[in-house]
């Protein structure tokens, strides 16, 4: 959670120091547009890798088949790395015929976007090769590590960024995400061979290899068509206003920082829990688990939200609003985020459920979901672009995501054979009204304060001030109300330990 925590910092951090030097500008939406087709064979390989090694790997190491495991690991690194050179090769040479179908920009603009495509391509393999590394390491219920690698990511591209803007301008956003993608992999490996069993070595004939290949397919076709939506709406935003993509950018980043802080450390401690509880054929704690992970998913989520949009203009205005990003991109970024906010309840409890059937070896039905749910995002933003711009892509976002934890709490329940689907409706209702409330005192301070006058410490103050102020009204009501999440969350985020009934079995 405290890593977490310091890696969410410093990636608003880095947000800070890209809106400083570049604002809502070409140069960042071509970088941005540059970074998705990386940043989709990183959540291609990386998501489903991870998805796919963890309960395997967790069942070898519950039935004592330790070396059986540390094989299978050192097969899959080289020949990843092996096969992700190779895409990386590819995918910089044939970057002119595939980057236009992605950026649609005027032809000076194109150029660019072509080259810091191709200066990227690298990062598919050092990430990939990390989500190889992080399944290891959780399996072993070694999480640290492999949380440090946002750390030492934002850390690289604000160094790079901050002392080579000068020099080399939007370029140095590329040699920043260079180093720091080659740094996540570097973070983990110490606590890796540290576990005293890796070994040089490849195994084709691998049983477990098959298992692999036979969940990997599956998930990375979830996986793409997740991938996919991220790129229609890059590439849909190309087509707006200059600057359109950079504040959808910011808008997601600053919606992200409470699912990264929450929920990340949820599901990563939570999923090798499944996985091993699985193997243990433990079905009734499954079913406990997955209704407290859901519970706590809305607990800390909902408020989250409606506290970010409550407070959309101060945010953006602190966070952002400096240097080259003007007042009028405070606005723009502002009126986006309430459409970002509101898909992070489901977005959060997306993961929830996606760990729990994948850690069942149920794969070919969540991935039907998710393709259907982009399908789905696709035509409602066909529809909705005319007519509400980039607000129309952020709605379809999250209409499709909501409807998408709907059909993966259906499948959950039928694997299960159900879990306690009325305690987590109370607690969505208790949620709600204190989150209500908390929302309706904000907006009555906001009325009666004057504007903010000073520099950014007095606009910080001031932030610090109501989002303090809206955590206590919420945590006050919510121990008035006796919510068991309160307690949930101290024993999960802040003594980092699962409540007994949520431990694996022996």
């Amino acid at each position: 959670m405290a890593v977490t925590l310091a890696s969410m910092v410093l990636g608003f951090g880095r947000e800070v120091v890209y809106a400083k030097y570049f604002g809502a500008s070409w140069q960042l939406d071509s970088f941005l547009a540059a970074a998705i087709v990386p940043t989709i064979l990183f959540g291609v390989f990386n998501g489903a890798l991870v998805s796919a090694l963890v309960p395997i790997f967790s069942d070898y190491l519950a039935t004592d088949r330790d070396e059986e495991a540390w094989r299978l690991a050192t097969t899959l690194l080289i020949v990843a790395g092996v096969i992700l050179t190779a895409a990386a090769t590819v995918g910089f040479w044939f970057a002119p015929l595939y980057v236009p179908l992605i950026a649609h920009f005027p032809p000076e603009r194109l150029g660019a976007t072509i080259t810091l495509t191709r200066w990227l391509m690298p990062t598919i393999v050092a990430t990939s090769l990390s989500g190889i590394v992080a399944a290891m390491l959780n399996a072993h219920h070694r999480f640290a590590a492999a949380a440090f690698q946002g750390v030492v990511l934002n850390i690289a591209v604000i160094a790079v960024v901050t002392f080579g803007v000068g020099q080399y301008g939007v370029l140095s956003l590329v040699f920043g995400t260079l180093l720091g993608y080659c740094a996540q992999l570097a973070v983990q490996l110490p606590a890796f061979f540290t576990l005293g069993r890796f070994r040089l070595a490849i195994d084709l004939h691998h049983p477990g290899l098959k298992r692999v290949l036979e969940m990997l397919g599956p998930i990375a076709i979830g996986s793409a068509a997740g991938q996919l939506a991220l790129f229609f709406d890059r590439s849909f935003a190309s087509g707006l206003s200059e600057g359109s993509i950079s504040a959808m950018n910011y808008a997601a980043k600053v919606v992200g920082f409470p699912q990264q802080i929450f929920v990340t450390a949820i599901a990563t401690v939570i999923f090798p829990i499944f996985a091993s509880q699985f193997a243990n054929r433990n079905r009734a704690a499954m079913r406990r688990s997955v209704a407290t992970g859901l519970q706590m998913v809305v607990f800390l989520t909902l408020p989250s939200a409606l506290g970010l949009i409550a407070l959309a203009g101060p945010i953006v205005s602190t966070l952002f609003q400096r240097g080259a990003f003007t007042p009028e991109a405070t606005a723009f970024c502002a009126s986006l985020l309430p459409y970002a906010a509101a898909g992070l309840v489901a977005l959060a409890a997306n993961v929830v459920l996606t760990r729990c059937t994948f850690a069942c070896g149920e794969v070919r039905w969540p991935v039907t979901v998710s393709v259907l749910s982009v399908a789905l995002n696709v035509i409602l933003s066909i529809i909705w672009l005319p007519s509400l711009g980039a607000r129309g892509l952020l709605l379809a976002n999250t209409v499709s995501q909501t409807l998408q934890t709907i059909a993966l709490g259906f499948i959950a329940w039928s694997l299960l054979g159900g879990f306690d689907l009325m305690a987590i409706v109370r607690s969505f209702l208790k949620v709600v009204g204190c989150s209500a409330i908390m929302v309706g005192v904000l907006v009555a301070v906001q009325s009666f304060e004057p504007p903010v006058t000073g520099g950014d410490l007095a606009r910080i103050v001031s932030l610090c001030e109501h989002l303090a102020f809206g955590a206590a009204v919420f945590l006050g009501l919510a121990r008035l109300f006796d919510s068991e999440e309160v307690h949930l969350a101290i024993a999960l985020l802040v003594r980092r330990q699962p409540p007994r009934d949520l431990m694996p079995l022996p």
